[in-house]
């Protein structure tokens, strides 16, 4: 459905789409500053306008946040992937070369936006190569496992979420999982297995994920917040 936008005299442009799936009025600030609203389609607009007037304070508070938040500048540094070894350097020219699992970038200016793209495009692809060839095989282990079943797996880069199960089973998985540790891939993975039988997130979804985690569920999903779905 196409979202409807309004414009709030401090905060700016604001999306509004109603979700079939929602249970609760829901505010969320992208790291661009914009603000995007769901709703279930029963509430009337009038009511879904009242939120987020009183949620005007802390809607504004959220951007200055994420104004605050600048790309980290790029440094020579070495990052290890799951398969690839990747180097950035200091170089004469905007570069890059791979040699079997090491991958070498040369930049010629730490600071240019452009050469954090080029340096940004170049990290996602080798976590979409990864992320193919890990997370489906991954997937299919623990589903035999604990005896889940599921209909498609997708890989995609999402800045919003590391995962998601669709009504019909099919599960899409965040290619930005393949900077996390092992234990929290396999935490995200089991998390969208239970979405096929329970598709919410209240007390028997965190039952059967503690089930299956060894009573960490709660302790994983807060480690994993602590980490970015941004590349850099």
């Amino acid at each position: 459905m196409t979202a409807k936008v309004v414009q709030f005299n401090q905060i700016g442009p604001v999306s509004f789409q109603k979700n079939r799936r929602s249970k609760n009025i829901k505010i969320r600030v992208k790291p661009d500053q914009s603000v995007h609203v769901s709703f279930p389609w029963y509430v009337l607009s009038a009511e879904v306008m009242n939120f987020v007037n009183k949620n005007i304070g802390w809607i504004v508070l959220q951007q200055q946040k994420m104004a605050a938040k600048k790309p980290e500048s790029l440094t020579e540094t070495i990052i290890k992937t799951k398969l690839h070894t990747i180097e950035i350097k200091k170089g004469k020219k905007l570069d890059a070369s791979r040699k079997n699992g090491l991958i070498e970038i040369w930049v010629d200016d730490f600071q240019a936006e452009k050469q954090r793209l080029f340096v940004q495009k170049i990290i996602e692809g080798i976590y979409r190569f990864e992320a193919r060839k890990i997370l489906p095989g991954r997937l299919a282990e623990l589903a035999q496992k604990h005896g889940f079943q599921y209909n498609k797996v997708g890989v995609r880069n999402n800045k919003r979420n590391w995962g998601s199960c669709s009504g019909r089973n099919n599960i899409s998985l965040n290619l930005q999982m393949m900077k996390l540790p092992d234990h929290l891939i396999d935490y995200i993975l089991l998390h969208e297995l239970v979405h096929t039988k329970i598709k919410n997130h209240g007390p028997l979804f965190w039952n059967k994920l503690d089930e299956i985690t060894g009573e960490k569920a709660r302790a994983l999903a807060k480690e994993v917040r602590s980490y970015s779905t941004f590349t850099l």
